[in-house]
């Protein structure tokens, strides 16, 4: 099977990529060639910028693919390019939305794929939507042969689930206050990159796939408190979590905060059954506590990688020092 992966090297892709070449599919890479994260031998790499059409149509040539996946499409104006540029080139055409384009706060729980799509609070879940929408239109008016995917807070080693990442690790390390939004009893989903991989590979070049929706998660459900504490504990550290509110966190830091109210606040549980019913072989084994410890063997790997920010410790100690001041316990 002759497969495309127009980005192929990110948090998510990487594993799949490496899934891909370890199964014997024939995948080439289409990106600008610039990573940290190593590109298997037995991948092509086409090296072009997918925003320049003109570039993209020199890489391609002539090739057609069984299955182009685009990880790196954000905007309906991304989609456009995609239809103009694979509309001929392709029996499956793949596109990563997000599980942040679900209904916010969700009504009901746990998640299923036909959830509503309606999140008020992210622009970046709104233009997911907005994708979506425009990609339906395509099969419905021509059969473009659409498959949707909507990963949920999928990691690899180098990704912290918190905002501000490893800033918040040497804040624990040093003993230092850190923040939990809300009272930390949400409950969320992380999803190690290679468990995903399982799932998702069980789709490329599935006629049954073609058409529908899946999103792709593990099991295990996790509060934010439990959250940084297992980061915390694979740190050697003891947090010192104090807990405020998603909307104040919001009026000092507005990207924070839409992170915050579009995706993480509100607890999300999703119900797997649709991609476990295509893909049987699909289950998520990697618990958190061996993700949590991976994540921080990478960080302490590597001295450069362990560095706090000071702007955003200022502004933490700034939000911290205004919620104790105005809800002094």
């Amino acid at each position: 099977m002759k497969v495309l992966f127009i980005g192929g090297t990110g948090i998510i892709s990487s594993a799949c990529t490496r899934l891909a070449v370890d199964g014997g599919m024939d995948l080439y890479l289409l990106n600008r060639g610039k990573t940290a994260r190593p590109v298997p031998d037995e991948a092509t790499v086409l090296k072009a910028d997918i925003r320049d059409k003109t570039s993209v149509r020199t890489a391609l040539r002539d090739l057609k693919f069984d299955v182009v996946v685009n990880w790196i499409a954000f905007t309906p104006q991304h989609i456009e390019t995609d239809l103009e540029l694979f509309r001929d080139r392709t029996e499956q055409y793949i596109f990563i939305s997000s599980a942040s384009a679900y209904q916010t706060p969700p009504q009901n729980l746990p998640v299923t794929e036909s959830t509503p799509l309606c999140n008020p609070y992210w622009q970046y879940s709104r233009d997911k939507i907005a994708c979506e929408q425009r990609l339906r239109q395509a099969y419905r008016e021509e059969q473009f042969p659409v498959t949707i995917v909507r990963p949920s807070h999928t990691y690899d080693c180098t990704l912290l689930p918190m905002h501000n990442q490893y800033t918040v690790v040497d804040r624990m390390r040093q003993g230092r206050k850190v923040i939990v939004h809300g009272d930390g009893t949400s409950l969320w989903v992380l999803t190690h990159h290679r468990d995903f991989a399982k799932g998702f590979l069980g789709l490329v070049g599935n006629n049954h796939a073609v058409g529908d929706t899946f999103h792709i998660t593990s099991d295990e459900l996790l509060t934010w408190n439990q959250i940084f504490t297992i980061i915390a504990e694979a740190a050697g550290a003891e947090p010192q979590i104090v807990h405020i509110p998603s909307d104040f966190i919001a009026s000092f830091d507005p990207e924070w905060g839409a992170s915050l109210l579009g995706d993480k606040t509100h607890s999300m549980i999703f119900d797997n059954t649709k991609i476990k019913r295509l893909v049987p072989e699909y289950s998520a084994i990697i618990p958190f506590v061996r993700g949590a410890e991976e994540i921080i063997s990478w960080y302490d790997a590597d001295p450069s990688r362990q560095v706090g920010d000071e702007k955003i410790n200022k502004k933490m100690d700034k939000i911290i020092a205004s919620y104790e001041a105005a809800f002094p316990s």
